[in-house]
């Protein structure tokens, strides 16, 4: 996979910039005191549609339509943040969108991609299966199909990474949550843009494993399962592509359970009155467990916030 460089990402943010703001990167006092160092956190939660993705269909729909202006319509699967950038996206464009989601998926995030003008189909029993469905309908329905990682998306998403990597150019480290692995091939690709030796670390859920069992194998590893209450992580087949990315540049790949998601959850909420998906808390998460943060100034990518409210009561409730 080739990487955006510097131009690349900066003409990608303009494009961004005309549907969206800059999201900020605070550092809230009460984090920093519960994880003993200075803690960074990047607020992709602020963005239009809850969660970084947007910035990649944005920068994806425009190149599509410069390259094929007779296309009238887009298709995609996701778990939900994928799903509203791509309803975003298309609504801006003039464009219509179909996503597919899972049986079981986010009620919160299928109205929200409703909302955006999305038509809503509901196949499978997880992302893997909805996926294949999204293909072969985009194909009956002469459809033009979204992957969900895909070069075009790399240099919207590492807009996000510019902002922040420019920012605080002098964090030690990132943890940056994975689900297929445009976020963190995004900022790997900002790192590199920028001329940067910030260590990255990628965080997996601990039931949806697929990333770092391949990373530590040094080929792609499916797995049978990935079932996770962090939505967005919930994948069981790597990208080969991203894999070689993250196996060349990243330092390397941690998981985190589905109980220190729910206490990240809850650690944004009282520390800094943000919310957080599963997802958007699992960097916290990976990070709360380091055993060598102290003193270090480290980023976590609040990837997204659309959590639906049960899961978000079970998280406060967990501390209670």
């Amino acid at each position: 996979m080739m990487l955006p460089n510097l131009e690349q990402i900066e003409d990608a943010s303009d494009l961004v910039y005309q549907s969206m703001q800059a999201s900020p990167q605070l550092s809230w006092p009460l984090l920093n005191d519960r994880a003993n160092c200075e803690v960074w956190v990047k607020h992709e939660n602020h963005n239009p549609t809850g969660a970084f993705k947007v910035r990649g269909g944005l920068v994806y729909v425009n190149r599509l339509l410069a390259e094929q202006p007779a296309t009238r319509g887009i298709c995609a699967a996701t778990r939900g943040n994928h799903g509203q950038s791509v309803a975003f996206a298309a609504s801006a464009r003039g464009l219509s969108s179909v996503v597919v989601v899972p049986e079981g998926n986010s009620p919160d995030k299928n109205a929200a991609m409703q909302a955006f003008g999305a038509e809503l189909i509901v196949h499978g029993k997880d992302f893997d299966i909805a996926l294949e469905h999204a293909r072969a309908l985009a194909e009956a329905r002469d459809l033009h199909f979204v992957p969900s990682l895909d070069v075009d998306l790399i240099p919207g998403v590492a807009s996000y990474a510019l902002e922040f990597l420019s920012g605080v150019p002098t964090l030690d480290r990132i943890y940056v949550p994975i689900g297929l692995g445009s976020g963190i091939c995004g900022v790997i690709a900002a790192r590199r843009a920028l001329g940067l030796t910030t260590e990255i670390v990628g965080v997996v859920s601990s039931q949806a494993n697929t990333y770092a069992l391949s990373f530590e194998a040094g080929a792609p590893i499916p797995t049978n399962s990935a079932d996770t209450l962090a939505d967005g992580l919930a994948v069981r087949n790597p990208s080969p592509d991203a894999l070689q990315v993250i196996r060349r540049e990243v330092a390397g790949v941690v998981t985190v359970t589905d109980d220190e998601v729910l206490a990240a959850i809850r650690h944004y909420f009282t520390d800094t009155h943000n919310v957080a998906e599963g997802a958007g808390a699992a960097a916290l998460a990976a990070l709360l467990k380091a055993d060598d943060r102290s003193g270090k100034s480290i980023g976590v990518v609040l990837s997204g916030g659309n959590i639906n409210e049960a899961l978000f009561r079970q998280a406060l409730a967990a501390g209670s």
